[in-house]
C-alpha cells in the first residue's frame, strides 16, 4: 500500500466512497457495468458490496452484463475461494 493511503479496517464506509466504484471505467473492450461490478468485488467487503450493488442498479446498470467470452460476473469469480458471499449479494439483487 501506497505511503499516503489510509488503511481502513473495520470502520464504515460512505456511501460517496462506496458509489467511487461507479466511476470505474474499463481500459479494454469490458463491458462497462461487468467492469464496475468486478471493481466493487475485489475493492469491497460484502456488507459494502451489497450497498454497491444497490447503487449500481439505481443507476441503470445491468448485473447480466458478460465479457467477450460470454461469462457473466458470477461466472468470473465462482471459482474464487472468498467468492460466495458476494455471489449471494448478486442472486439475491437478481431475484
Amino acid at each position: 500500500m501506497r505511503k499516503d493511503k489510509k488503511q481502513i479496517i473495520g470502520e464504515e464506509i460512505s456511501d460517496d466512497m462506496i458509489k467511487v466504484y461507479l466511476g470505474a471505467e474499463p481500459a479494454d473492450a469490458t463491458p462497462p457495468a461487468l467492469h464496475k461490478l468486478i471493481k466493487a468485488y475485489r475493492g469491497l467487503r460484502v456488507g459494502d458490496f451489497e450497498r454497491f450493488v444497490g447503487f449500481f442498479l439505481e443507476a441503470g446498470y445491468s448485473l447480466e452484463a458478460r465479457d467477450a467470452g460470454g461469462k457473466d460476473f458470477v461466472e468470473l469469480i465462482q471459482d474464487q475461494r472468498q467468492a460466495e458471499p458476494y455471489i449471494e449479494v448478486i442472486r439475491a439483487a437478481r431475484g
